[in-house]
């Protein structure tokens, strides 16, 4: 008896270290589409992976009950997914991909290999970095968007303007022109994708910040790369980023995270941000014109085409030129906590739509903004404290062309109620 014992233990013991060099592992995926019809829905699951195969993964195939194979991609977990534990050898990790045509509450199975051979997709995504300056994501020779971090530089005030905050710049769907704005121009403070509040406090109130104009001394700094993912589904990465006040020292500390997936018919970007204080408490307050996680246009759409600017928003179209403010006196609920709003503009002789998405789960109450020259967003107010930080997790989707209530409605679907995806090993 005891003998068969240790045969069983000494065979489980083997099979546990013959997985833990494991160069592939096969896995059974069943995606359900739950009450929504998806096309082209980002899936992810957890899984856990041999350390050996998770550092040195080559490709990720799906092949579905039909025999159609398509690309999956596996990460380290995003910044804000829940963290699990992983025994000894292994590591958590993230598969990713993106599913096809699945209607409402159908379920579809594929089998799934990870290898550590193989090359893979031939086009993937890339970062390539200007030391200093910049970093620029392309999907094989297509740019898609360009994170700016220049140190910040006082030798001039136009050098400070330039560099008092990070951003990220957004390109066309082609990859042919930027969409976005950078210093100067209208507002020189409004800058692609970027995040600041103009009312902060802390220091039981005696101190102030504002890390949205930066006009008195403040300012955010780039401090590190903390991680990047590169792959055929995504392209990732993580950054450091210190906000400080009119003194120069640090009262908070924020991680922000910017994905890129490898979408049809557009660009789809997803914003994650952690922000921390390192002072107590802080109150982050502002205005719906100055606060919160906006998006602004080109510079060109002020110059010369704003009167085209028009919003598609959930109760529908805007006539060009009009938008529509939250106000602390009338409070209008056709300006709090919409799931979505969409900026629809003209560059040269072609119309974009940038689509805002929010969650839940972020802060309310939401108060959002608009302008015709193509700043929008919205801002909230909220408390960090030791232990309690704030998280935020917002889309943006880039299409060329117009859009249609419904069809933003199904990139918010996708977003706040993502496919069910379950994964077996085999």
């Amino acid at each position: 008896m005891k003998t068969s014992v240790m045969i069983g233990v000494f065979f489980l013991a083997s099979l546990f270290n013959s997985w833990l060099f494991a160069a592939t592992v096969k896995l059974n995926v069943l995606v359900t589409a739950e009450k929504y019809d998806r096309h082209n829905a980002v899936a992810r699951a957890t899984v856990v992976l041999p350390e050996p195969l998770a550092k040195n993964v080559k490709s990720v195939s799906f092949v579905d009950e039909a025999g159609v194979q398509l690309f999956g991609q596996v990460t380290l977990p995003r910044l804000l997914a829940k963290p699990r534990d992983a025994m000894a050898g292994s590591v958590v990790c993230e598969l990713v991909f993106l599913v096809p045509a699945i209607k409402a509450g159908e379920t579809k199975k594929f089998t799934a290999l990870i290898l550590d051979e193989g090359t893979g997709a031939d086009k993937t995504f890339q970062w390539l970095d200007t030391p200093g300056q910049s970093t620029e994501l392309k999907y094989f020779d297509r740019p898609v968007l360009r994170y700016m971090y220049a140190a910040l530089d006082e030798s001039s005030k136009e050098r400070r303007e330039e560099t008092y905050k990070p951003y990220h710049h957004v390109f066309d769907p082609t990859g042919a022109r930027l969409v976005t704005k950078g210093p100067g121009g209208l507002f020189p403070h409004h800058r692609g994708l970027f995040f600041g509040f103009n009312r902060i406090s802390y220091d039981d109130g005696k101190k102030q910040a504002d890390t949205w104009h930066c006009n008195k001394g403040e300012f955010e700094s780039h401090e590190s790369f903390v991680a990047s993912a590169a792959g055929p589904v995504l392209g990732r990465h993580q950054l450091a980023i210190d906000w400080h006040g009119h003194d120069k020292q640090v009262f908070a500390k924020e991680q922000r995270e910017l994905t890129v997936y490898n979408t049809p018919g557009g660009t789809l970007i997803e914003f994650a941000s952690r922000l921390s204080s390192t002072v107590g408490k802080v109150k982050l307050d502002g205005d719906p014109q100055h606060a919160g996680f906006q998006f602004r246009a080109s510079q060109e759409l002020p110059d010369k085409t704003a009167k085209q600017t028009y919003y598609l928003r959930p109760d529908g179209q805007s006539e060009p030129g009009k938008f529509r403010n939250w106000d602390a006196k009338t409070r209008d609920p056709l300006t709090v906590n919409l799931p979505w709003n969409s900026l629809s503009f003209v560059l040269g002789e072609q119309r974009y739509t940038c689509c805002y998405l929010d969650r839940p789960e972020n802060p309310k109450e939401a108060r959002f903004s608009e302008r015709d020259y193509g700043r929008f967003g919205s801002y909230f107010e909220y408390e960090l404290d030791d232990g309690k930080p704030l998280e935020l997790n917002y889309r943006i989707w880039l299409h060329t062309g117009e859009m249609t209530v419904s069809a933003v409605q199904s990139l918010a679907n996708d977003f706040v109620a993502p496919v069910t995806v379950t994964v077996k090993q085999q």
